[in-house]
């Protein structure tokens, strides 16, 4: 299947007429085309809607849906509204067929953020990789943090309720797992996982 290349508009199918998520499409143009996926994102990315209510009604939906889609973009998306109350099953045996079948799944949970989804898709359309990093801050404080919160179950409040107790990181290297268990929210579980975090050596020596 051949596709006219960066549309600057998004392509509806018409399956989608009556989707109440087409209002909430607002920021990107958008125009109903004769195509097989639900919505063409870009040049290489589609997306394929489906409800977790219509989904446990017809379970062989999806499956025929996929393969009339083929292979035909490098980028296939499942956007899924969850709008049922125990969607647990359904969305495990989705992501099992997501696995096999080379798709992205999605989870929304309105019509509003799935309307989003599909913008910001196309807002990024043409945007490098890196635009979608996290952007991480330079200062003393936030440097400290993400290096204490890679420690299993030590988040940002302890690492503030470390610093403000220790004063400084050699401080804080150098108390032992009694005071460390001693600090809000930590337990000497905590305690102990830190402790020896910061006392495991740079590099490992051979045996």
């Amino acid at each position: 299947m051949s596709y006219k290349m960066f549309s600057a508009s998004l392509d509806f199918s018409f399956l989608q007429r009556g989707n109440p998520l087409l209002k909430h499409v607002r920021n990107i143009p958008w125009e109903f085309g004769d195509i097989v996926p639900d919505y063409v994102l870009g040049e290489t990315c589609c997306a394929l809607f489906l409800s977790l209510r219509y989904h446990n009604l017809n379970p062989e939906y999806v499956h025929s849906r996929l393969k009339t889609l083929g292979q035909a973009y490098a980028l296939r998306v499942l956007l899924v509204q969850v709008d049922v109350k125990d969607p647990h099953f359904a969305l495990k045996e989705l992501a099992k067929i997501c696995i096999l079948s080379d798709l992205t799944l999605i989870l929304s949970w309105s019509p509003e953020e799935a309307g989003r989804y599909l913008e910001t898709y196309k807002c990024y359309e043409q945007k490098p990789a890196d635009a979608l990093k996290e952007r991480t801050e330079s200062d003393f404080m936030s440097k400290i943090t993400d290096c204490l919160t890679t420690v299993k179950s030590v988040n940002k409040t302890d690492s503030c309720t470390l610093l403000t107790t220790f004063g400084t990181l050699s401080d804080l290297a150098s108390a032992s797992r009694e005071d460390l268990s001693l600090c809000p929210g930590f337990g000497p579980q905590k305690a102990k996982r830190l402790f020896d975090t910061l006392h495991e050596p740079f590099l490992k020596t051979k045996k």
